[in-house]
């Protein structure tokens, strides 16, 4: 089991573009059963945790469609009750890392995002993976995809179509 950064950016480090847009990602070409593709991720994934940033952009762009196993919002926000097993909470990191972890059963914890939350994991020690897939585009602007200084060691590159893959572990 692990807590892990599953995520696509762009070269220069964006995971959204400025007003959270996804365009410049959403029009790439990928193969969703290739290398590092999010159907060979989910599969090992018990929990989800995100923001509340990602979770409206899902409300909002996704068709409300959030991850089938026990999900994590972390908001200040106030959000209509889901019919999913969503849970949304103000708690700290560490308590909702340890609940994701019991509700995950013995899978992997995913962070969905945003970088900000992802680094609060990393901040607490509680960030032990991160799998990006780099689309071939710049942004210039938007939300960084990690804002903290994070040492990490390869474990596998791939290439997904359009898409340069890496998976590293953090380093301890």
């Amino acid at each position: 089991m692990a807590t892990v950064y599953y995520t696509a950016s762009s070269l220069d480090g964006y995971i959204a573009g400025p007003g959270h847009t996804l365009d410049w990602l959403l029009s790439r070409d990928h193969d969703p059963d290739g290398p590092q593709a999010f159907g060979a991720f989910m599969p090992a994934v018990g929990a989800a945790v995100m923001g509340a940033n990602t979770y409206q952009w899902i409300l909002d762009h996704g068709d409300g469609q959030m991850p089938a196993v026990p999900t994590f919002v972390l908001t200040h926000r106030d959000f209509p009750p889901s019919t999913r097993a969503v849970r949304f909470t103000r708690e700290a990191i560490a308590e909702v890392h340890a609940e994701a972890t019991a509700a995950a059963d013995g899978g992997d914890v995913w962070l969905v995002g945003g970088g900000e939350l992802v680094g609060q994991f990393h901040d607490e020690g509680l960030l032990d993976e991160v799998h990006v897939q780099f689309a071939p585009a710049m942004l210039g602007a938007g939300a960084p995809l990690l804002p903290r200084r994070l040492d990490l060691d390869l474990l596998a590159v791939d290439r997904n179509r359009d898409f340069m893959c890496g998976q590293y572990r953090v380093r301890r």
